[in-house]
């Protein structure tokens, strides 16, 4: 029973790091690294296959092997971070969701520049 909620739980995960690519309020890394987790707990072969998907290879795996992030790989996350998440700070109808959307960019920018190690 356990190992079928770790796998339901890995989809999950999986599923709304897929839909996080495109909606920028919803953090893909996150949730793919809990797919991992997942996945590692309950069927080595889901596991493998997450791995060599190229949506963890462009998202989760440096983070997941070295704990830490390539310079020009943060530099690429942030432009499409500010990308999205412009856009979603444009097309937000209510002023206070457009400060929160603005605060999360900034947080997003600290914790990827400041609390996430260069490699």
């Amino acid at each position: 029973m356990k190992k079928m909620l770790l796998i339901a739980a890995g989809y999950l995960s999986l599923i709304l790091g897929v839909i996080g690519v495109v909606l920028p309020v919803l953090p893909t890394t996150p949730f793919l690294l809990l797919s991992g987790y997942c996945f590692a707990r309950s069927s080595k072969k889901f596991e493998l296959w997450l791995k060599q998907t190229k949506l963890y290879q462009f998202y989760v795996a440096d983070y997941a092997e070295s704990k830490s992030i390539a310079k020009e790989r943060k530099k690429k996350i942030i432009v499409q971070i500010y990308l999205l998440m412009g856009l979603s700070v444009w097309l937000a109808p209510i002023i206070w969701v457009k400060i929160a959307l603005l605060a999360l960019t900034v947080f997003i920018t600290y914790y990827l520049f400041r609390v996430i190690p260069d490699r």
